[in-house]
């Protein structure tokens, strides 16, 4: 049976609304329409309430104030622009969602100014909303929905051909080179726990322990840390069991290395940098919570609450905890910068003593 296409947004997380107020009167004064739900502004003098793109005459900063909704802004005692009727205007949840629709519909990104037609936006604003909302753009939206209808397909037992086209890929071309876009490996491979993926790993020295690192001709797949070697390769023919796996240190050298350098603080941690592909698999959420925890800066910590609000989904506490302990590649990915409500370190796949060494030489680093 062909998946449902409109399940790929069904699951979509809440918004992510503007960041603070600078962001919101930026928004106003471009009159930007993709911002059109995300907000409303008040402007005291006037008692009137608007979307942010209303082509009123603009107000004073210090006259305005902002409201997540239409009702807030009533609550306060404002009333409604006749001019840009901001009380019936869709949220910004409601307008993401029927670009979903519609988007899913076309199959074709190429579609976008037909979809933002429709919605009553231009490209560049259906854009913004896309960016603002997921953390994608339209195009990353219709190819990450495609791999997880591709992917869903396969772990229901369909074969490649059928999850295929299933999936709205024209043909087996194209689903491979949208296996690459994503950073995952083949789909035979994905389907087959690690099947005929052929992973090469180094071990190394380091100021918490041993280091290892695991890599695919594409890029790093696993980075590991314990005190034993051999516990260190358990894990990770655990995480790959029907992959060949053989130690190479001399071809992994490089890329120990570069781990290396994030460790000791001499790179900045980033994901997917060019000195440093990655070949690992993740939904759309992970991907938003690591590139978090990337920009939390060293040394500092977040509790998942404020991650997950950060990404505007403030009941996504538990989520992003997940996506923390699903984080094949520690270090470049800075889970370790997670932390529970109360602040305590807890949750670290190699143990909360190195996690506290980890913040501690980072602080060090930083002058904290």
């Amino acid at each position: 049976m062909r998946p449902d296409r409109h399940s790929d947004f069904a699951s979509l997380p809440p918004p992510a609304a503007f960041a603070d107020d600078a962001a919101r009167w930026q928004a106003v004064r471009a009159r930007d329409r993709g911002a059109d739900g995300a907000f409303v502004f008040a402007v005291r003098t006037t008692g009137v309430f608007c979307r942010p793109s209303c082509s009123s005459r603009a107000a004073r900063r210090s006259n305005v104030e902002f409201f997540s909704a239409p009702p807030q802004a009533q609550a306060a005692g404002y009333r409604a622009c006749k001019r840009c009727q901001p009380d019936k205007m869709q949220s910004g949840r409601k307008l993401l969602e029927r670009a979903c629709k519609l988007l899913t519909q076309e199959e074709d990104a190429s579609s976008l100014s037909e979809v933002a037609a429709k919605l009553k936006l231009s490209p560049s604003a259906l854009t913004r909303l896309f960016q603002r909302e997921l953390g994608l753009s339209p195009r990353e939206f219709l190819a990450q929905a495609k791999r997880e209808r591709f992917r869903a397909a396969l772990r229901n037992g369909e074969d490649i051909a059928a999850a295929t086209f299933g999936a709205g890929y024209g043909s087996s071309s194209r689903v491979y080179e949208g296996e690459r876009a994503g950073l995952g490996m083949t789909p035979a491979t994905y389907r087959k726990g690690g099947l005929g993926a052929e992973i090469d790993f180094a071990i190394a020295a380091s100021p918490l322990g041993k280091l290892l690192v695991a890599a695919t001709e594409r890029g790093i797949c696993a980075v590991f840390i314990g005190d034993s070697e051999a516990l260190l390769q358990a894990e990770l023919k655990q995480d790959f069991p029907a992959a060949k796996i053989s130690r190479d240190e001399s071809a992994l050298k490089p890329r120990i290395e570069a781990v290396l350098a994030r460790l000791e603080g001499r790179k900045r941690t980033a994901i997917a940098a060019s000195d440093l592909p990655l070949d690992i698999r993740a939904t759309a959420f992970q991907w938003q919570v690591w590139k978090a925890l990337t920009e939390i800066p060293e040394g500092q910590t977040r509790t998942y609450g404020e991650i997950a609000a950060a990404l505007g989904q403030p009941k996504a506490a538990r989520a992003v905890g997940r996506a923390c302990a699903t984080n094949p590649i520690s270090i470049v990915v800075p889970c370790h910068r997670a932390v529970g409500s109360s602040g305590a370190l807890t949750g670290y796949r190699w143990g909360v003593k190195r996690k506290q060494k980890l913040l501690e030489r980072e602080k060090a680093r930083a002058g904290g």
